[in-house]
């Protein structure tokens, strides 16, 4: 059954045109389903049965699997089945009929602008890595990029003088997103001095690198910022992504418009945006029982 994999895997690469790391996501989900179903005993895609892919969700469940990770493994097995039916290697989807298990949407972590600004000044030295720390928490919180969008900046995607920077986000999708004046000063000085005398070699096209001279990990960052979040005293668990929901709640409480957020955010669907709404009203619910005589 492995050959139907190899065979999806490059239709999504050549055809779709994934990136990366959806691509694995989606492998890990089906090379699971795939051992499960050799172990039935099948080799024929033909021979799989919705009661097969039911009998492989509930092993997921028994496993421990959380909700929404079977949802996800679901919405892969459904997208593997519909490639096998449109290249005619089968007749039927039988996961097609399969209801996808009900998840529980989690509201994001963010921090508050107070907390926000006490992060930024923990960075706010003259050593190299404060200069490029601060650069770097300053353009996550100024643009909301993902943490792989930012480690993979090179230096002609940023253009600090305009106050723009192009990234490419899932799916190899190109966008244009404003940094602002505070983000791009600090990278403006970063560039101008830190990272001179990173790239000792010359000639590195990213453009944040660590003292080495190499291209900052997405790993390495985020060892990064929980350091800074540290000393900044936040006991909350920040991630890269934390920056990115508190660009995207505090852009909604300032006032901007969900779709503009939507276009920042490179969300493909405006429904994936719409949770920063729920995590607005509820800080609104909260303002409101801590306040109103009758909260």
């Amino acid at each position: 059954m492995n050959q139907y994999l190899d065979l999806y895997l490059n239709y999504l690469v050549v055809e779709k045109g994934l990136a990366k790391n959806t691509l694995e996501s989606y492998s890990r989900d089906i090379v699971k389903y795939l051992e499960y179903i050799d172990s039935r005993g099948y080799t024929d895609p033909g021979e799989i049965r919705s009661v097969d892919v039911a009998s492989f969700m509930a092993a997921l469940k028994e496993a421990g699997l959380g909700s929404r990770s079977r949802a996800r493994a679901l919405s892969s097995l459904r997208m593997f089945h519909r490639f096998l039916v449109m290249e005619n290697y089968c007749d039927s989807n039988p996961s097609a009929i399969l209801e996808a298990p009900r998840t529980l949407r989690k509201l994001p972590e963010v921090l508050n602008v107070r907390e926000v600004d006490a992060l930024l000044a923990s960075a706010a030295g003259s050593g190299a890595a404060d200069i490029r720390d601060h650069a770097m928490l300053e353009l996550l919180y100024a643009t909301g990029l993902r943490v792989s969008e930012l480690v993979n900046l090179k230096l002609g995607d940023v253009n600090p003088s305009a106050g723009y920077l192009l990234t490419f986000g899932k799916g190899s999708k190109e966008r244009l997103v404003p940094m602002g004046e505070t983000a791009s000063s600090s990278v403006m000085a970063y560039i101008r001095s830190t990272r001179r005398e990173q790239d000792r070699k010359g000639g590195n096209e990213f453009l944040f690198l660590t003292r080495l001279g190499d291209r900052m990990s997405r790993q390495s960052f985020w060892n990064i910022i929980r350091k800074r979040a540290y000393q900044a005293g936040i006991r909350k668990d920040v991630s890269p992504h934390t920056l990115r929901h508190s660009f995207a709640t505090h852009m909604l409480e300032n006032g901007a418009d969900l779709r503009s957020v939507q276009i920042m955010l490179g969300h493909a669907d405006l429904s994936t945006t719409q949770i920063y709404t729920h995590v607005t009203s509820e800080r609104l619910k909260k303002i409101h029982e801590e306040f109103h005589p009758r909260g």
